[in-house]
């Protein structure tokens, strides 16, 4: 083969490689952007069923949570319920033990306060003339 024959040769596998690519680049172009928009799409798709699995976690946590916590408050109630019931059964019908506490209540109260003691009509005992009496009308 000659110099001239090998260079036509030469040429010619170029142009064949050029024409296969740009024939390839025709071909796997187009065929490339539908794979890589689909693997963008199964991506997105991913990423949205991940975010919307931690949502419902979050969901179910704030729910139990909130049952719990609706349990310690009826606990709670529960609790200070029965504490009413022992307080109220141990006052009823222990008239010198709440007049006890009443006295205990007068003697560590402020000086010249006033105190309304409800009568037998419902009405209080209004004191404001006795304040003025005694010219301690509490302003100062």
């Amino acid at each position: 083969m000659s110099d001239g024959a090998k260079a036509v040769v030469g040429i010619t596998v170029v142009v064949l490689l050029i024409a296969c690519a740009i024939i390839g680049g025709c071909w796997g172009y187009p065929n490339y952007n539908v794979y890589s928009q689909r693997k963008e799409g199964e991506a997105l798709l991913a990423h949205a069923q991940a975010a919307k699995e931690v949502a419902v976690a979050e969901a179910k946590a704030k729910m139990e949570s909130a049952e719990l916590l609706a349990q310690a408050d009826v606990k709670r109630a529960e609790g200070a319920a029965k504490a009413n019931k022992i307080i109220g059964d141990s006052l009823k019908d222990n008239e010198a033990y709440l007049r006890y506490l009443w006295i205990q209540n007068l003697e560590n109260s402020k000086e010249h306060q006033v105190i309304y003691i409800p009568t037998e009509a419902g009405l209080p005992i209004l004191e404001a003339a006795r304040l003025k009496q005694t010219g301690k009308s509490g302003q100062q």
